[in-house]
């Protein structure tokens, strides 16, 4: 069986912590930027972790299940 390939996308846009979670950037950042306040843009920058029912599509994405 041929190995598993790591889609490129998710590799970029995902890290896994030390306990095994994953770690996303928040959406809605990119551009528009004159009509979110400062407080909601400010809150954008943190990063968050992926959803538990999200969670298998991403590992698969990452090939690591």
């Amino acid at each position: 069986m041929p190995k598993m390939k790591t889609n490129t996308g998710a590799k970029k846009r995902f890290k896994l912590t030390g306990t095994g979670e994953i770690r996303r950037q928040k959406a809605y950042r990119s551009h528009i930027l004159t009509s979110k306040t400062r407080k909601r843009k400010r809150n954008l920058r943190k990063s968050t972790l992926v959803h538990p029912s999200d969670r298998n599509n991403v590992l698969h994405a990452l090939a690591l299940k």
